[in-house]
């Protein structure tokens, strides 16, 4: 199954930076402004967002495949990984953690929730601003995905194959699910939305 690569930028409250990559998030339902995240119980990433309540979203193109593993790597919570792998760091606007620079989207998040598994904490995050490099977008203010070329991955059992989304230039309204037409959330996007 493709998945995406996002990497988890956060801070601890010592403001030492990490990055983590990520492939189980997800949005949770429409207009997205909740995102989801399963996480192992070990990772730096994770003690960092129980300690701060925030975190960065970061989607990132298939320029950054070779961030993934130094960036995977266990390294010492008071390393910072933004230097370990080479990634400069970009400001945030509502969050302390920082953003990368080079993303072609940025999540700026506040910690929703928490739902422990055996082994794994789902993290539910509010997403407080979601940022598009400009460069990124269509004239209409879509995502070109020829510019971004999302980073993704297949996983298999010895390791991951990464690959990118190409647009298939074929659009369905919301409202084509629903025997009126009508789509029960539009007012949440305003008008002329896609």
């Amino acid at each position: 199954m493709p998945l995406p690569i996002a990497f988890i930028s956060t801070q601890s409250r010592d403001k030492v930076r990490n990055i983590a990559p990520y492939s189980c998030i997800m949005p949770v339902l429409r207009p997205l402004d909740l995102i989801c995240l399963a996480s192992a119980e070990k990772r730096d990433t994770l003690g960092n967002i129980r300690e701060t309540q925030e975190f960065v979203v970061n989607l990132v193109g298939q320029g950054f495949t070779d961030k993934v593993i130094p960036t995977a790597r266990f390294s010492k919570p008071e390393e910072d990984e933004f230097d370990l792998a080479g990634i400069t760091p970009r400001p945030s606007s509502m969050v302390n953690a920082p953003g990368i620079d080079g993303a072609y989207a940025w999540m700026e998040c506040r910690l929703a929730g928490f739902h422990q598994g055996p082994g794994y904490t789902l993290v539910m995050g509010q997403v407080l601003r979601l940022e598009v490099d400009d460069a990124c977008l269509t004239p209409e203010g879509r995502l070109d995905l020829d510019r971004a070329k999302p980073l993704m991955m297949i996983g298999g059992k010895k390791g991951m194959h990464y690959c990118t989304a190409s647009d298939l230039d074929r659009f369905d309204a919301f409202g084509a699910m629903f025997s009126d037409g009508k789509d029960p959330l539009a007012r949440a996007y305003g008008p002329g939305e896609e």
